[in-house]
């Protein structure tokens, strides 16, 4: 899993003898946490152009040694950091745990707890300096947790893209696990969480680095401990023990099953038993477990849209509906709609802040991105002719509203393909596409075969192509034979797949070879 580090220019690297070299495998190290960020954070939103830098702060200020960075040709002035250990050092709060942490700190000894609080002190110093360099900059700027190196204080920095950040809706900060780590308010923060537990596990390895790039997790896995994190907040919201609730666990496993044949659709609302937002419309004499899956997908049958299955976390205890004007800033009434077989969303307040499809979390990104759709035309067919652009964005709009799912077919040779696909296909008289038109001829089975101009010329197209072995098992074979399609044709295609639960993949030859990367 090694990739490029970064669009930007390639920055110079500290060697060894260099003012800026710390130990062994630093250069190591850098590359195979990039890696990981670049395809962690690529496979949220790829608008967030992950970059890592590393941070090296002298433990003892009196010994004389510089600030260190890897890439050496750092943006981060050095002497911004300069007495920050110093500050954090003197700090009288450090090494004094507060009290609601003293059972889960008891065994720890006194030197391990205070160097922790000295690590906790100077990495916010760190991340207060970042926030004051990061003022009016379109990038931001987040210290992992600190390893002790050789004299050093080692950060691992990451950078993304504040747009993108800021993009999608988050929960308030505050609130934290029994042992002080902080919730995650966002699929995004979460994500953070779990690459600065990479980094930090690494740091702390005897040969930091050494093995960094054969053993880091795989990026589906840090995604879903991503949306583990994420799923806790609400579950400490409404005072339940996260790790005895596993929400992400339990929703992923109620969507995921069906009852008498049917896939489970409906709504819960997390809440507290009796909170002034919620009515109750019957109760049950005995709470169901949301641990036993097979019991509240028997109830989510009974749920309709106004009446939807009421859980404080841990249990469903009635059916009721959601009441009154509620004030958002409680955070304690939350929404969890089950869109189709193994497919749910999290919301709070109407917004949605996490999907999640056969287990795999995703950030609520719009169904199209017309930046990436003109991008993609471009690119596949060098079309730069405004008017077909718009011609082609509103007909994949229109298909993108078919709620069985379908597949366009935009290829240069879409005659010569109907032609040899005629008896799997059925031909129609070459037509230019409009909204109803589309909403007509995507509304049955098989592929829509039009060409960059927007004509089309056959429907109902069953796709061919050779196996890759580049398919996904979690995705349906309308997406897997368009992955097989798209790999074989000879010709410039670019196809939109459809799904079912709502999803929209634009495939092309180029985002299918990015995306394996």
């Amino acid at each position: 899993m090694l990739l490029t580090l970064s669009p930007t220019p390639v920055p110079t690297l500290a060697s060894a003898g260099s003012p800026n070299f710390i130990w062994l495998h630093q250069r190591r190290y850098l590359e195979g946490a990039q890696a990981i960020a670049q395809a962690l954070f690529d496979a949220l939103d790829d608008d967030l152009n992950p970059y890592v830098q590393l941070l090296g702060l002298p433990l003892d200020p009196e010994a004389g040694k510089p600030v260190c960075q890897e890439p050496a040709a750092s943006s981060l002035p050095a002497e911004a950091f300069a007495g920050l250990v110093a500050e954090g050092l003197s700090c009288p709060a450090t090494g004094v745990p507060p009290a609601a942490l003293l059972p889960a700190l008891a065994d720890m000894s006194p030197a391990f707890l205070r160097q922790r609080y000295e690590n906790r002190s100077i990495r916010a110093l760190v991340q207060r300096t970042l926030d004051e360099l990061d003022e009016g900059e379109p990038h931001q700027h987040f210290a992992g947790w600190p390893a002790r190196i050789d004299g050093y204080l080692v950060f691992t920095v990451l950078r993304v893209q504040r747009k993108a950040l800021r993009s999608y809706p988050s929960l308030q900060p505050n609130r934290f696990y029994i042992d002080g780590k902080p919730l995650a308010t966002s699929l995004v923060v979460g994500a953070m969480y779990r690459f600065n537990e990479e980094c930090s596990k690494s740091l702390n390895e005897p040969e930091p680095g050494a093995g960094f790039l054969f053993r880091p997790r795989e990026t589906e896995e840090l995604l879903r401990a991503a949306g583990k994190s994420l799923l806790d907040t609400p579950a400490h919201a409404l005072g339940a023990d996260p790790s005895t609730a596993q929400l992400f666990f339990t929703l992923n496993t109620i969507s995921s099953l069906r009852y008498e044949g049917a896939e489970g659709i409906g709504r819960m609302l997390l809440a507290r038993r009796g909170h002034p937002n919620v009515e109750e419309v019957f109760a049950l004499t005995c709470p169901t477990e949301l641990s036993d899956y097979r019991a509240v997908r028997k109830l989510l049958e009974m749920t309709s849209h106004d009446v939807h299955l009421l859980a404080d976390g841990e249990k469903v205890y009635a059916l009721g509906r959601q009441v009154g004007h509620y004030d958002h800033t409680r955070e304690d009434l939350f929404d969890i709609h089950f869109v189709t077989h193994y497919a749910w969303e999290f919301s709070h307040a109407g917004q949605v802040l996490l999907r999640s499809r056969y287990g795999l979390p995703t950030l609520p990104r719009p169904r199209l991105n017309k930046l990436r759709f003109k991008r993609d035309l471009k690119r596949t067919f060098d079309l730069h002719h405004t008017d077909k652009i718009t011609h082609l964005w509103e007909v994949v709009l229109e298909a993108s509203k078919q709620p069985k799912g379908t597949l366009l077919v935009i290829t240069t040779e879409a005659l010569a393909e109907a032609d040899r696909l005629k008896l799997q296909c059925t031909l129609i008289e070459p037509v230019p596409l409009t909204p109803l038109i589309t909403q007509l001829i995507t509304s049955i089975d098989g592929a829509v075969l039009l060409d960059p101009e927007g004509y089309c010329y056959s429907i109902g197209v069953i796709l061919d192509g050779k196996a890759s072995g580049h398919g996904t098992s979690t995705r349906g074979a309308r997406y897997n034979s368009a992955v097989r399609y798209v790999e074989s044709s000879p010709y410039p295609c670019l196809v939109v797949v459809v799904s079912e639960d709502g999803m929209v993949d634009v495939l092309t030859k180029e985002n299918l070879a990015e995306s394996r990367q």
